[in-house]
């Protein structure tokens, strides 16, 4: 059975950052990340590889004044783009779990393409929100990410911190993690007979 295309591009502008995103649920994990911000694009670049799902983004902002404002609007643009691009849901897996390591670290996510907003983020240790991470990067801001996303993309999403001592591995796994949950939460699957829900709508 032939699926839909699940693709969607987005541009968005403030007097903070100026967006312009495209991807395809469906694709190999390719991905063109410029977003002025480096290691945002390190953690882009991994969602794209690890969820399966081609992302291009180029984006820029006040990051002379702080990376937040651009970080946010990357975040909202990415999961808005995520909601179109999923259309009715018709035919997926919906849940996605998964654990990932990084080193040290270990994080466990698991996704719910729910039509329901909610994050539960639990498990960095302390300090980890004050950290500079590259120098430019502030541990707040991977909370803040996946926020900004699990709300535009109606996505119920649990990420817990099960373990880790460097921030920079900490963060990376967290990434990794919802990634691969998402990747299994979007896939078709071939038992499921239209939209995955009691209600008949996500």
């Amino acid at each position: 059975m032939a699926h839909p295309s699940r693709t969607a591009r987005l541009q968005r502008a403030t007097s903070e950052s100026s967006i312009d995103l495209s991807l395809d649920l469906d694709g190999t994990g390719e991905s063109s990340i410029s977003t002025g911000v480096p290691f945002f694009d390190h953690m882009l670049t991994a969602f794209a590889k690890h969820s399966l799902t081609d992302l291009t983004v180029t984006a820029t902002g006040d990051i002379a004044i702080d990376v937040h404002h651009t970080v946010e609007d990357i975040g909202i643009v990415l999961g808005t783009a995520i909601k179109q691009a999923l259309g009715d849901k018709s035919g997926i897996s919906r849940f996605g779990d998964a654990l990932v390591p990084l080193d040290e670290a270990l994080v466990q996510a698991v996704v719910d393409i729910s039509g329901r907003p909610f994050l539960v983020h639990t498990g960095e240790p302390a300090g980890f929100e004050f950290h500079l991470i590259g120098g430019h990067f502030t541990g707040s801001m991977v909370r803040h990410v996946f926020e900004a996303i699990t709300f535009h993309a109606g996505l119920t999403v649990h990420v817990t911190v099960l373990g880790g001592r460097d921030p920079h591995h900490i963060a990376e796994a967290e990434f990794k993690a919802f990634a691969r949950a998402f990747r299994q939460a979007k896939a078709f699957d071939s038992l499921v007979s239209g939209i995955p829900s009691t209600k008949g709508a996500l």
